[in-house]
């Protein structure tokens, strides 16, 4: 059989080998890249080689859109839900001026009014639960979520989710009839959310996108852990979900240097639904590193950088600040891949405080400490995010590693992969990506073609191996990260 030489990385040569199925991936025999294969596998193959990742493209109307991000609109925002006095969850319902009923009121009406430009695509809802007794919660409590959803005009059963926390708190977290202005913790978030959801309405894209406002997250991430539960038992397949929690206050406050153009993103590692066996063949593959949420992150990375958003991601491999939480922990409980986002060096005196002046010193989450145009710049992240991945393909499907060898051998030095087909029609292939197991980040790509597995003679022992989608106008989606097959 001839094979054709891939040049590796450090001066050596590894081959690589293209079958058309995912049988052949691991009965049949190999396919070189100048063997006789199906004419796609053939095509796959001749353009095959591997090589360094190529940089993102930029929709001009993705710059267009983070453009028109307006940080006056973001401040008028802030302003009057910090005007409800406390948005306390457990706050009044039905005081139209005070409390958290109010303030959900108000961001109905404006979703309301959003929706009113989408030509139909968007729907707004009130999803409201009773929360019963639990921690921090003394009475069952009444629980609203606010979502508008972007319904996709292709592959509408896939899901992109960002929310803001409606709630606010101060210093005792069962404290509802205190000031609690809430204005880093959390209107900039939903700030930040109005303001894309106003921007994308107007927009279509292949995939679902929804803009959420969560209520309960102080008391526990009661909203939002209804949210994922609903959006699971719906079968919702939730692909990106990002929680904009503190995104307000671009200066440290202390004496440090100010970072008013870096956002942190924390990512988890081992996946919150991990069951002990997923954590066992974790550790046996060196897979730690290597969840839903850490690829989230690897992409918002790629498809939202400094040149298009004015803003470092600095990915930060934790699943929250230390010991802490929230709402993209509710679904990362699902299984859904989430982050979250927010501010540089948080303020402690501007965060879950009274308002109060001590020894000269003001504390209290109010908006004189809220920097507009760095929300603004955070929102432009997930504009970019969001816009990507709801115009990519979905991320592929049934991504598994074979390891068993041919028959009296105790091993294999191929690597075999297998997958299921994406449902886009404009699919152009798929590549695999890899990188050395010290690496951060995918380091090189091989274009396989629009097949459904490959066999490659590299050594699954050596690097880290993932798979994603591509379609004709050269978007790529997310990376799988392969599970290993039964």
């Amino acid at each position: 059989m001839e094979n054709n030489e891939v040049p590796a990385r450090k001066g050596t040569t590894r081959r690589v080998f293209l079958s058309a199925s995912a049988a052949g991936a691991v009965a049949a025999p190999l396919v070189s890249l100048a063997g006789t294969a199906s004419a796609a596998t053939t095509s796959a193959a001749a353009a095959a080689g591997r090589k360094p990742l190529a940089r993102h493209h930029f929709d001009n109307d993705l710059r267009a859109l983070i453009r028109q991000i307006d940080p006056d609109r973001i401040h008028a925002t802030i302003l009057r839900l910090t005007q409800f006095g406390t948005r306390h969850t457990a706050s009044s319902q039905t005081d139209p001026n005070r409390g958290i009923g109010a303030a959900v009121n108000w961001v109905t009406e404006q979703m309301q009014a959003i929706a009113a430009t989408s030509n139909g695509n968007m729907t707004v809802q009130q999803q409201t639960f009773t929360q019963p007794v639990s921690s921090n919660i003394p009475v069952p409590t009444t629980i609203t979520n606010v979502i508008a959803t972007l319904k996709g005009t292709a592959s509408p059963e896939r899901f992109y989710v960002m929310t803001g926390h409606l709630d606010s708190r101060c210093t005792n977290v069962e404290d509802f009839t205190s000031d609690a202005p809430g204005a880093d913790d959390d209107a900039s978030g939903v700030a930040a959310v109005l303001e894309l959801a106003r921007l994308f309405a107007t927009k279509q894209f292949p995939g679902t996108i929804i803009f959420a406002a969560v209520d309960g997250e102080e008391q526990g991430l009661y909203g939002s852990t209804f949210m994922a539960q609903q959006m699971a038992a719906a079968g919702a397949d939730v692909q990106g979900m990002f929680s904009n929690d503190i995104i307000g206050a671009s200066h440290s406050f202390d004496g440090m240097k100010p970072d008013p153009f870096s956002v942190r993103m924390f990512l988890e590692g081992i996946p919150t639904a991990a069951t002990a066996n997923d954590i066992a063949t974790m550790q046996s593959v060196g897979g730690e590193n290597d969840g839903k949420s850490r690829q989230l992150g690897r992409y918002v990375a790629d498809v939202a950088p400094f040149e298009l958003t004015g803003m470092n991601v600095r990915l930060i491999w934790r699943r929250d600040r230390y010991l802490r939480g929230s709402d993209h922990v509710s679904f990362q409980g699902q299984g859904y891949a989430a982050a979250r986002f927010t501010e540089p060096r948080e303020n402690f005196d501007h965060e879950h405080q009274n308002v109060q002046v001590q020894n000269g010193v003001q504390f209290g989450d109010l908006i004189q400490y809220v920097d507009f145009d760095y929300v603004a710049r955070v929102a432009g992240i997930n504009a970019a995010a969001l816009w990507a991945l709801a115009s990519s393909p979905s991320t592929p499907k049934n991504v598994l590693i074979h390891t068993t060898p041919p028959p009296t051998l105790a091993g294999t030095n191929l690597t075999m992969l297998s997958w299921g087909a994406n449902p886009e029609s404009n699919l152009a292939g798929y590549e695999v990506v890899s990188r050395e197991t010290t690496s951060p980040d995918w380091t090189d790509v091989i274009p396989v073609g629009n097949v459904t597995s490959v066999t490659l003679n590299i050594s699954k022992d050596n690097v880290q191996f993932g798979l994603r989608a591509v379609d004709q106008n050269g978007n790529r989606s997310p990376v799988a990260f392969p599970q290993v097959a039964a």
